[in-house]
């Protein structure tokens, strides 16, 4: 009997490690972007000090998202410094008038409907609160797909368990309905989706 119970638990405890550890690193395939940009050095250097410099609203309030190459071609129409980063944004993008293919973390689901203007002008939330601490980061993240969904990890956020999670690590849809308890905001099913 004791035999038994100890094997139990040790296969028990193997399958739990293997849940935990091994299942996330088959889960997500891992994507580099097409060059490194550092938010921080751009803070740092430029004095840009507001995500909306960049990351606009459309002339209809909507959410513009990633800026074009024109909004870099502003400041580097030449190469300023000698990156590598730098070379192949001027070589590759600004020159020949291309767009930048980014993979975009924060890519919702098709069935989502999420207005930017009215959570940063009417609720007056900051990019930080869903977007955590990324804007002052001196590295790029590897962008992590999930296998499976076809969303990036940070849909989900990096803890597959959802405990100890950092401010702006998930934004699944419970994420967005503890904020609006926490607000008192009641938006319905159709509010949110499609």
């Amino acid at each position: 009997m004791k035999r038994t119970l100890l094997g139990f638990a040790i296969g028990f405890a193997f399958t739990l490690m293997l849940g935990w550890i091994a299942f996330p690193r088959a889960l997500y395939t891992h994507k580099q972007q097409p060059f490194t940009f550092l938010h921080k050095a751009h803070a740092e250097k430029s004095g840009i000090s507001d995500c909306g410099e960049c990351h606009a609203f459309k002339d209809d309030g909507e959410f513009a998202g990633i800026p074009a190459t024109e909004k870099c071609a502003s400041c580097h129409s030449e190469q300023l410094g000698d990156t590598k980063a730098e070379a192949i944004l001027v070589s590759n993008y600004v020159k020949p008038g291309h767009e930048t293919h980014w993979l975009v973390y924060a890519q919702q689901p098709a069935n989502v409907w999420f207005s930017h203007a009215i959570h940063l002008k009417r609720a007056g939330l900051s990019c930080q609160q869903c977007h955590g601490s990324y804007g002052e980061t001196d590295q790029v993240k590897v962008y992590q797909l999930n296998r499976i969904s076809g969303y990036s990890r940070d849909i989900w956020g990096h803890s597959m368990s959802r405990f100890r999670r950092a401010p702006g690590d998930g934004m699944k849809m419970s994420d967005c309905e503890t904020c609006h308890s926490r607000r008192h905001v009641e938006v319905g099913c159709l509010g949110c989706h499609k």
